[in-house]
């Protein structure tokens, strides 16, 4: 071969190899369906389909919006991670939600608890972070040395962990999760680790193998959190901790949450509903416990902050083992207002569609199920609403002011239909 023909295939393989590397650099800001690795923001149009092919990161300083109806396929063989240096708003609707998943062929009882791509890491420099109507599910990868969050310094930047569906560190920011679903991940949910913050009306279930929270708050957040569902999460629906030393002090009003069969798939000392720690400050009201393993429970090593409030919240075990743990103790905490029996199936909530007597190891949820409350239910009119929200007069985000709900006269999450 001569020597200007050898030159020549020299350098078409110089620009190959650089195409390659250069790839998960390129920017995609599809306005219709499109694939995306490297660097994305601009706007994911209603309806659109997009196919995630590596790890995605909205660059500081931009915004990705995903509008409604958006599916986002993440391939389950480069297992992406979604890293948010920049603000995302994923604004989904009841009608059309936005769904972060995998391919269907992948949805299957088998790979329930996930593991097939990453989760959603939003870093210091995310101001602002909207889920709105938006599913979350399959996730829960376990990190390497040569993950993007490890070589980032995000999360918890150290190879073997579990990643959460989602996790945000500002502490100045703002992170609303509303209206949502987080489902079949293989641990935590939300992790938080700052911001001032609205989680209202989601359902999270069947998350976590050996571990593994619904919600998960830490120092530096002020949070209302309000009118979720948590079906058998393997650990606590909420742990609320200071630990973390930023400020301000984490701050978590928790009211009107509906929790059922947590934390028996855990059974250490951390399993169980809402879970206290680090001196957190923690205003506990108006929740309905359902076959949960124990009741609000602190460590009792490093205990909650004394300006804690716990009141009229409903506590029902379909047998004695259930009834039994969630007396108060030691570590089981009791508040003021409470609606508490000593005796298996004393104040049934008398859901609309729910059979009590289904295992509490169960991780499987039915869609049809309906934890409204049918009349003569003990958790009407039980409730109280003469509290104050961190949230009350609303967080304004990308123009738009979240408004954490109203607390209800009811317990739970849901009053009768």
């Amino acid at each position: 071969m001569k020597l200007k023909q050898i030159f020549a295939v020299m350098l078409l393989s110089a620009v190959a190899f650089s195409s390659c590397r250069k790839a998960n650099l390129d920017v995609d800001a599809s306005s219709g369906d499109g694939s995306a690795s490297g660097e994305v923001s601009g706007v994911w149009a209603k309806g659109s389909t997009q196919i995630i092919k590596g790890d995605i990161i909205i660059p500081e300083g931009k915004s990705l919006t995903i509008e409604e109806g958006v599916t986002v396929l993440m391939d389950t063989i480069a297992k992406p991670e979604f890293i948010v240096k920049g603000n995302l708003y994923s604004l989904g609707t009841a009608e059309n939600p936005v769904r972060i998943t995998v391919n269907p062929a992948y949805r299957t009882d088998a790979k329930k608890f996930g593991k097939m791509w990453g989760g959603i890491l939003a870093a210091k420099t995310c101001a602002e972070l909207v889920l709105d109507h938006t599913i979350l599910e399959y996730g829960g990868n376990t990190t390497s040395d040569a993950s993007t969050s490890v070589k980032q310094g995000l999360y918890k930047a150290v190879a073997g962990e579990n990643l959460p569906a989602l996790w945000f560190s500002n502490v100045n920011g703002k992170l609303i999760v509303v209206n949502s679903i987080v489902r079949n991940f293989q641990e935590d949910c939300t992790y938080i680790e700052g911001g001032n913050i609205i989680f209202a009306n989601n359902t999270f279930y069947t998350t976590g193998v050996t571990g593994g929270e619904a919600m998960n708050f830490k120092s530096g957040c002020l949070a209302d959190v309000g009118f979720n569902l948590v079906y058998s999460a393997n650990t606590n629906a909420l742990k609320l901790s200071n630990s973390g030393d930023r400020t301000p002090q984490a701050y978590i009003i928790a009211y009107n949450n509906t929790m059922v069969n947590t934390g028996w798939r855990r059974p250490s000392a951390k399993g169980g509903s809402i879970w206290l720690e680090n001196n957190v400050h923690a205003d506990i009201y108006n929740n309905l416990f359902a076959n949960t393993r124990f009741g609000i429970k602190r460590d009792t090593k490093s205990t909650e902050d004394k300006r804690t409030i716990i009141s009229n919240n409903l506590y029902y075990g379909y047998d004695q083992t259930t009834v039994n743990q969630f007396q108060p103790s030691k570590d089981i905490i009791g508040g003021v207002n409470e609606i508490r029996g000593t005796n298996a199936g004393d104040n049934d909530p008398k859901f609309v569609n729910y059979p009590e007597s289904t295992p509490v190891l169960n991780a499987v949820y039915d869609v049809t199920w309906d934890f409204h409350l049918q009349s003569g239910s003990p958790a009407l009119n039980h409730g109280i609403t003469n509290f104050t929200r961190h949230h009350a007069a609303g967080i304004t985000v990308n123009g738009i002011t979240y408004v954490s709900p109203d607390p209800a006269t009811y317990i739970g999450a849901f009053g009768t239909k």
